[in-house]
C-alpha cells in the first residue's frame, strides 16, 4: 500500500481519507485492514472515517466508506458531501451525480466548496423511547474507550430514526455542559439498541428553523465536531413534534452549520437533502510507516 495517493477532507468538522480505487488497486479483502492504522490520530494520518472511491456500470462511481474503527457502515453524510466533490475535482463526475452506498443512491451537486446531497428516505420515528443509562456495558470494557461515570440508574428519553444509520435522539437544556461523553456512550451500548449500537444525539431547539447539536458517533467511539446523519435526525425528530420546520440550520459542536431541507407527508419525510461546506485539506502519499 506504500506510494497510494490520497486526499485528507473535511466536512463541517469531520475528517475524511479518501482513496480513488477504481483501478482496484487495493483489494476489497485488504480495506478493513487499512482504517484503523491510518485513521489513528498522532501515529498516522488520522481521520472519523476512511473511503474508497469505487467503480460503478450504473452510476458515477460507488463507495466503500469505513469508521476509524475499521466497521463498515451504510451512510455518512458529511463523507458523501465530501466524496461528491473529490469525484468532482477528479473528473470522476460533472457537478451533478448520483453514486452507490449500501444504504442506496445518493443525487449529489457541488457549487464550489458547498455540497447538497439528497439523502435516502429516512426510517419512522420512533418517539418517546425511555432509557435507563448506568456505567455498565456489555463485554470487556477494558476495549471500549474511557469515560466519565455516570449517576446509575439515570433516565433519559430518547426519539430514534434511521437517517440510513440508526440514531437516538436526546433532548437537554445545557447544550455547552452536557456530558456528551458518558451520556453518549452509555446509549450507544444500550441494550436497547442491540446488537449492532447506535449514535447519540444530543439537541437542543433555539428558534423555528434553528438547532444545535452535539454527538457521540458510533465507530469513532468518542464526540465528533459534527455528524450530518445526526444533524438530520434532530431536525427530522423536532419538526415531527412541531418545533421547527425546513429549512433547519443545524450548529454543530465544531461551529459549523448544516442545512437540512426536507418536505412533510403524513406517513414521514421524503426530500431529504444534506447541505454544507467541505475543504480540502491536503494530497499526499502514504509512506511505508503509515501503517
Amino acid at each position: 500500500m506504500e506510494g497510494t495517493e490520497f486526499w485528507k477532507m473535511q466536512g463541517s468538522g469531520n475528517d475524511f481519507i479518501l482513496i480513488d480505487n477504481r483501478a482496484g488497486k487495493i483489494s476489497e479483502k485488504d480495506m478493513a485492514g487499512l482504517v484503523q492504522p491510518l485513521c489513528m490520530r498522532r501515529m498516522s494520518v488520522g481521520a472519523d472515517g476512511l473511503i474508497f472511491i469505487m467503480g460503478s456500470k450504473t452510476h458515477d462511481f460507488s463507495w466503500r466508506f469505513f469508521n476509524a474503527d475499521g466497521g463498515e457502515v451504510e451512510m455518512c453524510g458529511n463523507g458523501s458531501r465530501c466524496a461528491a466533490r473529490f469525484a468532482y475535482l477528479n473528473g470522476i463526475a460533472g457537478p451533478e451525480m448520483t453514486f452507490e452506498t449500501l444504504a442506496g443512491t445518493i443525487k449529489a451537486v457541488v457549487n464550489g466548496r458547498t455540497v447538497k446531497v439528497l439523502m435516502p428516505v429516512p426510517s419512522r420515528i420512533s418517539n418517546d423511547i425511555a432509557l435507563v443509562l448506568d456505567d455498565g456495558f456489555p463485554g470487556d470494557k477494558k476495549t471500549l474507550p474511557s469515560a466519565p461515570e455516570i449517576p446509575g440508574g439515570l433516565s433519559r428519553m430518547a426519539d430514534f430514526i434511521n437517517t440510513g444509520v440508526p440514531h437516538a435522539v436526546i433532548r437537554v437544556k445545557d447544550i455547552h455542559n452536557h456530558n456528551v461523553k458518558a451520556e453518549g456512550r452509555a446509549v450507544r451500548y444500550h441494550p436497547r439498541f442491540a446488537p449492532a449500537g447506535t449514535n447519540a444525539d444530543f439537541m437542543v431547539v433555539t428558534g423555528p428553523n434553528d438547532i444545535m447539536m452535539r454527538t457521540y458517533e458510533r465507530g469513532v467511539e468518542g464526540e465528533t465536531l459534527a455528524c450530518g446523519t445526526g444533524a438530520i435526525a434532530c431536525a427530522l425528530t423536532s419538526a415531527a413534534r412541531g418545533d421547527v420546520v425546513s429549512p433547519v440550520r443545524v450548529k454543530t459542536a465544531g461551529g459549523e452549520t448544516l442545512v437540512i431541507y426536507f418536505e412533510v407527508r403524513k406517513d414521514g419525510f421524503e426530500k431529504v437533502f444534506l447541505e454544507g461546506n467541505t475543504s480540502l485539506i491536503y494530497k499526499a502519499v502514504l509512506g511505508k510507516e503509515a501503517f
